[in-house]
């Protein structure tokens, strides 16, 4: 299950994260604390978006990039974007439902895997983290980030904090609201599934918005900075 807005407003939400509070001052300087050293690595960026990680990526010496999105749209302009650049040789894209693993890719092939804002999209994250964890090289690093569990559970209707659940929320991304919908589920669930694929978890942590995003909006800053939104995870294939 993913949200039609990313096919729909590909171009308006490439245009929006660019700096943005929630994607460029919050979740990208977050995980981007958390990467290792690029230089030489070959990435995997699932749910790229519209490549703004693949960029960050490439600028930062990684040789080649890999990037997947269920949104066909996506995939074109992250294409045209590195057609512009002259990446072509380095950036990979093909659209595909995440849900499915990542069927395409060889064994022990990636150095470093990323996921940002993607995995609240999908029910079942067994198959892909599975496969994520057979992609990776030995001591290759996932890092990802996704809704902060307590964040979520405002929307439940179940009342369960442990029972996964698809719920709706309205996004202003653009100005207007629009209904997305996407699983909320526990920190248990989450980690479960990580271990569970073989994976060591290294780091947990929060995030932290930039001071940036108060010359955006004040009352947002103020609000990120004294509740939880998003998380964030890394972990190492042993």
């Amino acid at each position: 299950m993913q949200s039609n807005m990313y096919s729909t407003f590909a171009n308006d939400y490439d245009q929006a994260i660019q700096n943005n509070i929630y994607n460029a001052h919050f979740e990208r300087p977050s995980l981007q604390a958390m990467l290792p050293a690029l230089e030489k690595l070959q990435i995997l960026d699932l749910g790229c978006g519209s490549g703004v990680y693949a960029e960050y990526l490439l600028a930062n010496g990684a040789s080649q990039v890999t990037c997947i999105d269920y949104s066909e749209e996506m995939v074109q302009i992250v294409k045209k974007k590195a057609e512009l650049a002259g990446l072509t040789n380095k950036v990979i894209t093909y659209s595909q439902d995440l849900l499915l693993g990542l069927p395409n890719e060889k064994n022990e092939s990636a150095d470093l895997v990323i996921s940002p804002l993607m995995i609240h999209y999908l029910e079942d994250l067994n198959l892909l983290f599975q496969d994520i964890y057979r992609v990776l090289k030995h001591k290759g690093m996932f890092l990802f980030s996704t809704h902060h569990p307590f964040a979520d559970f405002k929307y439940t209707k179940t009342g369960n904090y442990f029972e996964r659940e698809l719920v709706e929320q309205e996004w202003k991304t653009f100005g207007k609201p629009i209904p997305v919908k996407f699983y909320r589920r526990s920190l248990t669930d989450i980690t479960e599934v990580l271990t569970k694929s073989g994976f060591s978890i290294l780091r947990i942590t929060e995030g932290k918005v930039s001071e940036k995003a108060k010359e955006i909006d004040a009352d947002t800053y103020k609000y990120l900075s004294e509740n939880p939104n998003f998380i964030f995870i890394k972990c190492l294939k042993v």
